[in-house]
């Protein structure tokens, strides 16, 4: 199942199945990833994914590097939705849910329902209005190719959130969404990550 996909760029039913396809055998041979997401599912959390820059280690480091090195990855984003309960204490609640599941990934849970309680004051601008759905927010993250979520349902299947379609992370692409983040904090970040260094083999399209 595929939660709320449309794409970039014009794909053919027969390329979106190969993206969805490619991407489960991807997670689905990483034992890592495979048991962060069930720790994910049984946590309890509501409506709990896992997305954004985990993801996209995996698969550039494995499309477009030597390998994925779990060690390397700097948060593993856990977005769930929970509208009864905005507190920035709840986040940590759930965090700490988490690492006391399994210590070692640097777990970040973020209620998704909550982040219009915080935004502006963390990046400034104008406040944001509430967001309706985890699939609303993971269009809003800053890169097409990390705009990207998954989780496992309790029969063991994934399904993918993909707001724009997996072409930019299945094809090595960084590319600036303009959808929340500027081009200035756009610049920032890829400044601060550095994926041409990282993955020698991606596309960077600079912001502008």
């Amino acid at each position: 199942m595929t939660t709320d996909q449309t794409w970039t760029t014009p794909a053919t039913v027969g390329e979106v199945r190969s993206g969805e396809r490619e991407l489960r055998e991807l997670i689905g041979g990483n034992a890592w990833l495979t048991r962060a997401l069930t720790v994910v599912r049984d946590s309890g959390l509501p409506d709990a994914w896992i997305g954004a820059g985990a993801l996209r280690d995996l698969v550039w480091g494995e499309r477009y590097r030597d390998g994925f090195d779990p060690t390397t990855v700097h948060d593993v984003d856990v977005v769930f939705f929970d509208p009864a309960r905005l507190s920035r204490d709840d986040d940590q609640r759930a965090t700490a849910r988490l690492a006391a599941a399994w210590p070692a990934p640097p777990w970040q849970a973020r209620n998704q329902a909550a982040v219009h309680t915080w935004y502006a004051s963390k990046f400034g601008g104008d406040p944001i209005a509430p967001y309706r759905s985890v699939a609303e927010s993971v269009a809003t993250w800053p890169e097409y190719a990390t705009a990207v979520a998954v989780r496992l349902t309790a029969a063991g299947e994934l399904e993918i959130c993909a707001p724009y379609g997996l072409a930019d992370l299945l094809g090595g692409v960084w590319r600036h969404n303009p959808a929340r983040v500027d081009v200035a904090l756009s610049r920032q970040r890829l400044a601060r990550h550095r994926p041409a260094q990282r993955w020698p083999r991606v596309t960077v399209i600079e912001p502008g």
